[in-house]
């Protein structure tokens, strides 16, 4: 009866060997990455003057709100308004570029609520730097990719807010 301490630590090295199965993927993680993806993106084509890049970003039936205007209207409307700065851009006249911060990250596989604050910075033909800080709410849908569906410009934020996301 000797064996039978012996035969037990042969058979736990033994399992402790067996190849072990890789911890499951964290779906939040996936999520979270895809998105920081997607952000990446609107921050480039903005940087870049891309409008087709920036539209792509924009579902066909997504939704601009502005509390800062007190108004509402479809993305394509707002798009349209927008092109001359993405041209602007594009062509050197003038410099864009966007950051974003998050308080909250909510979603699953095919949607996401994102709320927080962007940080928009525009340089002009002459110098002038404007830089604006704006509480914001997107909602995302996923179809093969992520898109806004509707954009949510809540208020003015400060920098102290901003800072405070970190």
């Amino acid at each position: 009866m000797k064996t039978a301490p012996l035969t037990c630590l042969i058979l736990c090295a033994g399992l402790l060997a067996l190849p072990r199965p890789a911890p499951a993927a964290d779906p939040r993680a996936a999520r979270l990455k895809e998105l920081d993806a997607f952000w990446a993106e609107v921050s480039r084509t903005v940087r870049e003057g891309d409008f087709e890049g920036y539209s792509a970003t924009c579902h066909p039936t997504g939704v601009l709100v502005s509390g800062i205007k007190k108004m509402s209207q479809p993305l394509a409307k707002a798009l349209a308004r927008w092109r001359q700065d993405f041209t602007d851009t594009r062509s050197g006249k003038v410099k864009g570029r966007v950051a974003f911060r998050f308080a909250q990250r909510l979603g699953d596989d095919t949607t996401a609520h994102e709320t927080g604050i962007f940080c928009y910075t525009s340089t002009d033909a002459q110098g002038q730097v404007r830089q604006e800080y704006i509480h914001f709410e997107e909602l995302l849908v996923k179809n093969g990719r992520w898109q806004g569906l509707m954009e949510y410009q809540k208020s003015r934020a400060t920098r102290a807010e901003w800072e405070a996301l970190k």
